[in-house]
C-alpha cells in the first residue's frame, strides 16, 4: 500500500509516516519498480499502536522501546506496566502540585479582594504578591 492510502487509514498524514520511519518506530518499506513506498498491511496496526502510546503520554523514545521488544519477539507487557506506572506516579506528583498551586492561588485570590489598589504602597511593586 503506498503512503497515502496508508495515511487515509491510519488517520495520520504522510509527513507523520516519514517521521515515524526517520524515527525508528516504522520500518523503512520495500519499494515497487517504481520507487514507491510499499507498506504491508501490518503497518496500520503499528500506527495505530504508536497513536495509542503517544496518546497515553509515552514518550517516541518508551514507544520506541516497546516496539524493540515486540520486534525481537518478546512480549513487552511488563516494560509497558514499568512504563505505564511511572507515568501514572508523574501524573500523581504533578496533581499534587496543581493543588498546591491552587491553593496559594486561592490565597492570594482572597488577600486581593481585600486590597484596595488605593493603598498600595509607592515603593513596593505589589503588595498582594509580597507577605504582609
Amino acid at each position: 500500500m503506498r503512503i497515502g492510502a496508508l495515511a487515509a487509514v491510519a488517520g495520520v498524514t504522510t509527513k507523520t509516516i516519514r517521521f515515524y520511519e526517520q524515527a525508528g518506530l516504522l520500518p523503512a518499506p520495500p519499494r515497487t519498480p517504481g520507487g514507491y513506498r510499499d507498506y504491508p498491511p501490518t503497518a496500520i496496526e503499528r500506527l495505530a499502536f504508536i497513536r495509542e502510546a503517544a496518546t497515553a503520554g509515552l514518550t517516541l523514545a518508551e514507544i520506541g522501546s516497546v516496539l524493540t521488544i515486540r520486534d525481537a519477539g518478546q512480549p513487552p507487557c511488563q516494560h509497558v506496566t514499568t512504563l505505564i506506572d511511572a507515568h501514572l506516579e508523574q501524573v500523581n506528583q504533578r496533581i499534587t502540585e496543581l493543588l498546591a498551586a491552587q491553593g496559594a492561588l486561592e490565597a492570594l485570590q482572597r488577600r486581593a479582594a481585600r486590597v484596595d489598589p488605593a493603598d498600595c504602597a509607592p515603593d513596593g511593586i505589589c503588595t498582594i504578591l509580597t507577605a504582609a
